[in-house]
């Protein structure tokens, strides 16, 4: 017997990844691959599995995909489950989700961590997952809409949901392992450290992320504490090198071995590159507000 759930998983040229995933979305009432014009065999597998697959034109600004998909699909079911092509639901999920599915009186929305995997290993240590929302009852969220950014991403990078109503948390992590390799994952992080790098300096003169965005409270729940601790790390000098600390040193990624150093380094030049883009903007708008003044 079905659940009561839409899986949407938002996609782009995601072959490698997607029939893993679509192999563990049997449970789900429906699923629907959100596609962004795959070049590759991405449709193909996602009909193949008994996925629908509709296709988004972005067209700048608010919404991106995920929260397109929430304001224009129909969808029919109870709750409403996102996920990304490279990952995966254990069986231990599914069960936590039916005995969510049964209470008389569920939380509108619930966390479930991304648990990491790299290099061909599932990490232990690190710090590296991290818990969202992600299963929600239909209707009861919405993206939080930052500010408008140039980069013509079209899907949602960190953005995170807001919620109408209670907030729990399920205990199974997701399996989330990406078969695409590191020339890709490091290319998708370039991308997201430029967005990052916009956002940040927003923040920054503004005091806000944008028009919506989650609160940030260290006594909140998941999101709204890793929101807390990002606004102190912006501000922090060395924070390169304290986040490579954080994930090799204090969260024990050197029990990881080899993986957990590449991956600890990997976290190091990423925030590094945001804080470089940073002040190549910052030069940039100090150069076109010279030639205003001349």
């Amino acid at each position: 017997m079905s659940l009561p759930v839409t899986v949407l998983i938002a996609a782009k040229d995601e072959e490698a990844n997607l029939p893993t995933c679509l192999e563990s979305l049997d449970p789900a009432e429906r699923v629907v691959v959100i596609d962004s014009h795959s070049t590759d065999a991405t449709g193909d597998i996602a009909r193949s599995h008994g996925a629908d697959v509709v296709q988004f034109d972005y067209n700048g600004g608010y919404p991106k995909k995920r929260q397109w998909a929430l304001d224009t699909l129909e969808i029919d079911t109870d709750w409403t489950f996102l996920l990304d092509a490279d990952e995966r639901v254990p069986e231990d999920l599914w069960q936590e989700m039916r005995e969510v599915f049964a209470r008389p009186d569920p939380d509108e929305a619930y966390l479930i961590t991304k648990g990491f995997h790299f290099l061909g290993q599932r990490f232990r240590h690190g710090g590296f997952s991290h818990d969202a929302v992600l299963l929600f009852r239909t209707g009861h969220t919405r993206f939080e809409r930052l500010i408008d950014d140039p980069s013509r991403l079209d899907m949602e990078v960190h953005e995170r949901l807001i919620v109408d109503g209670s907030v729990g948390a399920l205990d199974t992590p997701l399996i989330h392992e990406d078969f695409k390799g590191l020339e890709a994952y490091i290319d998708r992080h370039n991308q997201y450290s430029t967005w990052e790098a916009r956002l940040r300096l927003a923040y920054l003169e503004d005091k806000t992320y944008g028009p919506e965005s989650v609160e940030a409270d260290l006594f909140g729940d998941a999101q709204q504490r890793r929101r807390f601790l990002k606004k102190i790390a912006i501000r922090i000098p060395f924070e390169p090198l304290l986040w490579f600390l954080y994930h090799y040193v204090i969260r024990l990624g050197f029990l990881e071995g080899r993986p957990g150093l590449i991956a600890s380094q990997i976290r190091w030049h990423y925030i590094a590159h945001v804080h470089a883009k940073m002040y190549e903007l910052r030069q940039q708008s100090e150069n076109v507000n010279g030639t205003d003044h001349e």
